[in-house]
């Protein structure tokens, strides 16, 4: 609007009403906020890796959706910077992980491209910080 007056004007107009009602719109994802909190995420987090491993273990490779897959690397990535920056040097991964070095080397390749960072600036990074 260019000016108060024009403004007002448009203001005291009634709205018009709906001479028919709305076609019922498809059900939408909620929000992030509007999702109930887990009262102990830890156990809600160990459940959902084990639901994880089960869909994996019975070989779908797409038991995450993308956007789902980029929530849980991001927050997880978070929470063990996180961590560390705390002052609790926590492993990445226990030392009974079922995790195999590849999948480690492709995950941390998919990292670094996603960062848009190389292994020579990783290389650097833990030489100046000591991590």
């Amino acid at each position: 609007m260019s000016s108060p007056k024009a403004a007002a004007k448009v203001a005291s107009k009634p709205a018009k009403s709906a001479a028919k009602p709305a076609a019922k719109a498809a059900p939408r994802a909620k929000p992030v906020d509007a999702i109930a909190v887990e009262p102990n995420p830890s156990a809600a987090a160990t459940r959902l890796a084990a639901e994880i491993e089960r869909g994996l273990a019975d070989g779908r490779s797409d038991v995450l959706t993308a956007a789902a897959l980029h929530a849980l690397m991001g927050a997880a990535c978070k929470a063990y910077a996180a961590q560390v920056e705390a002052g609790n040097p926590v492993a990445a991964l226990s030392a009974r992980t079922s995790v195999t070095p590849t999948e480690v080397m492709i995950t941390a390749s998919g990292l670094l491209r996603a960062a848009n960072l190389a292994v020579f600036e990783l290389g650097m990074w833990q030489s100046w910080t000591g991590r």
